[in-house]
């Protein structure tokens, strides 16, 4: 008898950085991003996930800060992903034309790369007044796991992080989320993982930014059931861990909720 397709899927091996970021500096920020990762990453792994804007803080400074397609943090990224033979991401502002965007980069070691553009800005911070919203949705691949992209603000919005059809095994959201609202962040995210039957991997920064706002990271990795495979408050903390394909096949199967979902149609 030939074996379901899903037990040729092996588990993904994820490293997480949550990081403490330099206000609107670039340069300091990817020399301790490199230190810490050449320090920490001891072993395999298939994703390094950086935060949300990981080279500048949340900043609504883009006239200042923005890069294009083939600035120095992409360099960056590239050189990253062929060193340790694995994905990198993160997002960085980057300008096309007279747009600013708050975009995600997937970067692949042969230096090939995807892009999600954040769509839900954060209009208390004024992120709708510097940026443009993306309006194309982006799931990856790695490794056969299909991965949604999203950024920070577009936890809140269900309805558009909907898992249709069990679309994508992985929600990968990474954010500057500040500490004031950092209960909101703890109980989102594990809903957003039991009710799309996928893992949710989140990884937020640490530290003060410009703006004095404190952000406490309490990143997490919680898989198809809500349980909690990884989760860490304060402190920078870079590390690595498995998540297994099968047991998450196995409780959609057990828990065949998805079927059940309602059909919609989301407009812009």
């Amino acid at each position: 008898m030939e074996s379901p397709s899903y037990l040729n899927i092996n588990n993904l091996k994820i490293t997480i950085f949550q990081a403490y970021l330099f206000w609107e500096n670039v340069d300091k920020n990817l020399q301790n991003i490199s230190l810490r990762l050449s320090m920490g990453v001891k072993e395999k792994t298939d994703l390094i996930v950086l935060p949300e804007m990981f080279n500048t803080g949340f900043s609504m400074n883009a006239a200042e800060l923005a890069e294009e397609m083939d600035g120095k943090t992409m360099t960056w990224m590239a050189q990253a992903a062929a060193r340790y033979e694995c994905v990198v991401t993160g997002s960085l502002i980057i300008k096309e034309k007279d747009n600013y965007f708050n975009r995600m980069i997937w970067m692949l070691p042969s230096g090939k790369h995807q892009y999600y553009d954040k769509r839900h800005l954060f209009g208390m911070g004024e992120e709708d007044k510097t940026y443009t919203a993306g309006h194309e949705e982006v799931i990856v691949d790695l490794k056969g796991w299909k991965i949604r992209l999203a950024i920070c603000y577009d936890l809140r919005f269900p309805v558009y992080l909907r898992n249709h059809d069990a679309a994508y095994d992985i929600l990968l959201i990474i954010a500057s989320w500040p500490d004031k609202r950092i209960s909101h962040w703890k109980a989102l995210i594990p809903a957003r993982a039991i009710e799309n039957q996928s893992y949710v991997i989140a990884v937020n920064r640490v530290g003060h930014d410009g703006n004095e706002l404190y952000h406490s990271g309490h990143s997490m990795c919680i898989d198809a059931y809500g349980n909690t495979v990884y989760y860490k408050p304060e402190d920078e903390d870079l590390y690595t861990f498995s998540i297994n394909y099968e047991e998450m096949v196995k409780i959609r199967q057990s828990f065949p909720f998805l079927k059940d979902a309602d059909d919609f149609t989301l407009s812009e």
